[in-house]
């Protein structure tokens, strides 16, 4: 299981990722995997290297055949986030390896697979290279955490046949009046852990009245900061754990 609230398990058949955008510098993945690899993890060896005081990616991608099949070992339907610590769309990934992901999530329909990118481009790409029927039991998301990377959103929008949604985590600036429309479901979080960057209610108001206007689904994860625990998840006086399937 996972402390992830929108989710109810992780699954990594991937270790290792680079920084795409500012959304990257402080990714828990990164510190988390430095971690791993200092405890003699072989999945998470060479991931990551000290840059200063802190942990970096260092690009190297190890694929773990072994993890490809753990969601059939579990019998009761769950929400499975793909890659919470990395990114199955990043640059040098296989597509082969890809399909395999594919075929594992194909052959467990019980499962429901929350896939996050920032990299649209790639996952476009990928997918029409693929030609494949899109799968019900799969969504496609990506992360957007300020204004200057919203196009990330119209890039997804390009992909069809699927369950799409927004990631706004961490937000670290505002975001606009995003169009929301054929957007199933957005995140809303701010920055947890060290060096946690503040996030403004005003932009979150931004989110919640795009995504009011659009018909989707709002779901507030957390206001973040050093002490996530200590802000908590409250918005507006309430939780905000709408999802598409609660929806429904």
């Amino acid at each position: 299981m996972t402390e992830i609230e929108w989710t109810d398990e992780t699954w990594n058949p991937i270790a290792g990722c680079t920084m795409a955008s500012p959304g990257c510098t402080n990714c828990y993945a990164m510190r988390m995997a430095a971690r791993l690899q200092a405890m003699k993890i072989k999945k998470y060896a060479g991931t990551t290297r000290k840059s200063g005081s802190r942990a970096v990616w260092t690009g190297a991608i190890n694929y773990d055949i072994s993890a490809l099949d753990k969601p059939k070992s579990w019998r009761m339907p769950r929400k499975v986030f793909v890659n919470s610590m990395s990114d199955l769309f990043q640059d040098g990934v296989p597509t082969k390896f890809i399909e395999m992901v594919w075929d594992v999530m194909e052959e467990t329909p019980r499962h429901t697979y929350q896939i996050l990118t920032k990299r649209p481009e790639n996952m476009q790409r990928v997918l029409t290279e693929m030609n494949r029927r899109p799968l019900p039991n799969v969504w496609l998301g990506t992360s957007i955490e300020d204004k200057n990377y919203v196009s990330r959103l119209d890039r997804l929008k390009k992909i069809h046949g699927y369950l799409r949604f927004i990631s706004f985590e961490p937000l670290i600036g505002s975001v606009g009046s995003p169009d929301l429309r054929d957007i199933a479901w957005v995140i809303v979080g701010g920055e947890s852990g060290p060096g946690a960057r503040p996030i403004d209610e005003e932009w979150v108001d931004e989110i919640l009245e795009a995504s009011l206007l659009a018909g989707t689904e709002f779901f507030f994860k957390q206001w973040g900061g050093v002490n996530k625990k200590k802000t908590g998840r409250r918005y507006r006086g309430q939780l905000w754990d709408c999802s598409p399937e609660v929806a429904r």
